[in-house]
């Protein structure tokens, strides 16, 4: 173990990684949860399902990383492109659970393909700066959009789109039984909020559980009936035979026919929706994970004197390796969470802890039946929470600059306003392009970023 993961080397103990690795179990088991209630709006795949594909895909992309880098990170399903996969691809585009985890192949794939020819570096510095960072602050936004719809907080409005939902119970069209998720919803993300504050480990977890618990209380006490609505079965089995029936392989035995999709948007149409949609979830991926692997290491002090990640390429891999097995076992890419972050803090230094975190994500497969009884509204909160988390990357930004402030403010803001990643991410880097134009640098952009730029315009023009 010693020669492996060279843990006194990097100045810990076995007994510290231990610790550390469930440190970052604690801070990340919400995403099972969290994955599953998201793809649980789509009707062809249950709960239960997801779940286990969320768990196995965390384990696969948790071992890797700790063996093939020696980090004490974890990777699971990132919750914004588990959004974008529901509510934008399925719901938005038109296509199926398994087209959509066809793209997700495809960005696993050609995620592989970037690492291993180096090509990865040449992209993601193509992409301007101040695009990159407002990526995550608009898949944030976007998450917190979707977790204030689920908990019914926020209501479809026939003047403005969308707007609060009413607490007026003197109006008599409004029930306690419509309030109180919603403020169950408000008080568990504010409890996160406190606990993370206080330094409390797995906050997002015990928020959840809190809500839940909360929810229960208040629905026996003060609804009437409230029972009769709670339906769940406590064979775990049922889990993993919902999974191979519903997601494992999905993405080849019925993923690859786009006929519906063709016959309504021609050919052209699908192949640049194809290209478009893809490369979105690649370069979310990308800098999802390239500045989550950044962030997490300089905490640890982890990088290098040039500061670097230390194994950057292979823990690259790690995670392009795991989005391609998330695709078969059917969920969303998978990403570095930054929430594995607190078992640095706890000491973590090495890919043991990375082990450790991969076993407790398996002991959680079998327990899907407890996790389907935690109710939207709780998990809504997380979702909240976590959008609150991403959005603190827009501090670099100089928006006191036009030229940095524009194409960042569309990325950040295109990206919830429509529900599409690659619409917001487009309209950036379209935008830096004419104004670098306008401003001769036309020299200073790199060629791969014209090309990008070329390949969303002819999205709008073509397919949208």
């Amino acid at each position: 173990m010693e020669k492996f993961f060279h843990i006194r080397e990097r100045g810990s103990t076995v007994r510290t990684e231990v610790l550390a690795g469930v440190t970052s179990f604690m801070a990340m088991a919400y995403i099972l949860m969290v994955n599953a209630g998201i793809f649980s709006d789509l009707e062809t795949v249950s709960y239960g399902a997801v779940y286990v594909a969320t768990a196995l895909s965390a384990v696969i992309g948790t071992v890797l990383i700790g063996l093939l880098a020696n980090l004490p990170l974890a990777q699971a399903s990132g919750m914004g492109l588990s959004a974008y996969f529901v509510y934008t691809v399925c719901f938005g585009l038109g296509l199926s659970y398994a087209n959509a985890l066809v793209l997700v192949f495809v960005d696993g794939l050609v995620f592989i393909l970037l690492t291993v020819t180096g090509l990865r570096q040449k992209i993601f510095e193509a992409i301007p700066k101040q695009v990159r960072m407002a990526i995550p602050a608009g898949l944030g936004l976007f998450l917190a959009f979707v977790g204030l719809q689920k908990s019914g907080l926020i209501v479809s409005n026939s003047s403005t789109c969308v707007s609060m939902a009413s607490f007026n119970v003197c109006s008599g069209g409004v029930t306690w039984a419509a309030i109180m998720p919603m403020l169950v919803t408000f008080f568990a993300f504010l409890a996160i909020a406190i606990l993370s504050k206080r330094g409390v480990r797995g906050s997002v977890m015990w928020g959840i559980l809190g809500g839940a618990a909360a929810y229960y209380l208040l629905g026996f006490l003060t609804i009437p009936d409230f029972a009769s609505g709670i339906s769940v079965t406590m064979n775990p089995a049922s889990s993993f035979t919902d999974f191979a029936a519903q997601a494992f392989g999905k993405v080849f035995t019925e993923g690859f026919d786009f006929s519906s999709f063709i016959e309504a948007n021609g050919t052209g149409g699908f192949l640049v929706m194809f290209a478009a949609t893809s490369m979105a979830f690649c370069v979310a991926d990308i800098f999802d994970t390239f500045g989550t692997l950044c962030g997490a290491c300089a905490c640890g002090n982890l990088l290098t004197p040039d500061g670097n990640v230390p194994g950057m390429d292979r823990a690259m891999l790690a995670g392009a390796i795991a989005t391609t097995a998330g695709a078969i076992c059917g969920t969303s890419a998978v990403t570095t969470f930054a929430e594995s972050s607190a078992g640095i803090a706890d000491g973590g230094r090495t890919g043991l802890a990375a082990m450790v975190t991969a076993v407790l994500f398996f002991a959680a497969m079998f327990l899907a039946p407890i996790a389907g009884l935690i109710p939207g509204c709780a998990t809504a909160a997380a979702l909240i929470y976590v959008g609150v988390l991403m959005v603190g990357c827009v501090r670099g930004i100089d928006w006191h600059n036009p030229e940095s402030a524009v194409p960042a403010f569309l990325t950040m803001t295109m990206i919830p306003f429509t529900c599409n990643i690659s619409f917001g991410i487009a309209l950036g880097l379209i935008s830096f392009l004419i104004i670098e134009a306008f401003l001769g640098k036309i020299r200073c952009v790199k060629p791969a970023a014209w090309i990008m730029g070329v390949l969303f315009a002819l999205t709008f023009f073509l397919t949208h």
